[in-house]
């Protein structure tokens, strides 16, 4: 019992582990920016697709497919922030939900025509498949890599925002735009590039998910609920909290699918009204 109880907390853990490096994108667009962006499953979708073609058509390993999943995901990011999604960061949040949901459909559609609509298999390396003894239990080799991924990411991403300069402009830009315009920020260049990290950590996720989350194209809409409630529970704009909601309901799911299959993933769905109930701003007191 306690070995099956275990084995489940750590798969819920990757779980979560791997819904927050997608999420957190959409927690830096609608926290920091102030969109509303129903279209971030897409660029997750994306990076997803960008593994499968270099891996099946170019020959590529999958760890080289990963930066180039994170870059393609955040040229194309860079590219609609600046020819799309800049001209509606003062509209209403309707327009806003609008739009990014009728791109969502747009990259379904694009990717049925392209790659049909069956699931697309993932060829891992040999040294990520299997399990790996960790204090007496046995785990999976690369659920574990995906944890030190995330470990690594969130690191790496509140070092950028917290201490860096390219941070202080991303705050002082959100803050007040005419203020940081008049002290020498380009407003629109820190946005644009805000936007291509939230864009292409999506993609990164979206790689790295194939073997867990599976992809095909109704991946966008299929775990779009999954990425908002990572962010209403954890408070848009932070990357701690929704961090914590992403290990709470990765856990959760986990254990309900496990435990109590008959009601799946409903569990969940539970425990956000719960959370939201208990913290209606967010974890960390940050409104999503």
């Amino acid at each position: 019992m306690l070995t099956n109880l275990l084995g489940v907390l750590f798969d819920g853990i990757a779980y979560g582990s791997l819904l927050f490096l997608i999420s957190v994108g959409l927690s830096v667009t609608m926290g920091l920016m102030n969109f509303i962006n129903l279209a971030h499953g897409a660029f997750a979708m994306l990076g997803g697709y960008a593994c499968v073609v270099l891996m099946s058509r170019a020959g590529m390993p999958f760890l080289l497919t990963l930066p180039l999943a994170f870059a393609a995901s955040a040229a194309v990011g860079f590219l609609l922030e600046r020819t799309l999604y800049r001209h509606l960061y003062k509209a209403p949040h309707l327009d806003q939900v609008l739009f990014s949901i009728g791109l969502t459909f747009m990259a379904v559609a694009g990717a049925t025509y392209v790659f049909g609509p069956t699931q697309q298999p993932v060829a891992l390396p040999e040294w990520l498949r299997g399990q790996v003894s960790l204090f007496g239990l046995d785990v999976g080799t690369y659920r574990l890599f995906l944890i030190g991924i995330v470990v690594a990411v969130t690191l790496a991403l509140g070092y950028l925002i917290e201490r860096t300069r390219f941070g202080a402009q991303i705050r002082a830009s959100v803050d007040n735009q005419q203020a940081s315009a008049g002290l020498g920020i380009n407003v629109n260049r820190v946005f644009s590039l805000t936007f291509a990290l939230g864009s292409g950590l999506a993609g990164l996720g979206g790689g790295l998910g194939i073997d867990v989350l599976g992809l095909d194209p109704v991946f966008p809409i299929k775990y779009m609920v999954y990425f908002l409630l990572v962010v209403a529970v954890g408070g848009a704009g932070t990357i701690k909290g929704p961090l914590f909601a992403a290990l709470i309901l990765g856990v959760f799911d986990v254990a309900g699918k496990y435990y109590v299959p008959e009601i799946g993933a409903f569990v969940i769905y539970g425990l956000m009204v719960v959370l939201l109930i208990l913290f209606p701003a967010g974890l960390l007191g940050r409104r999503a």
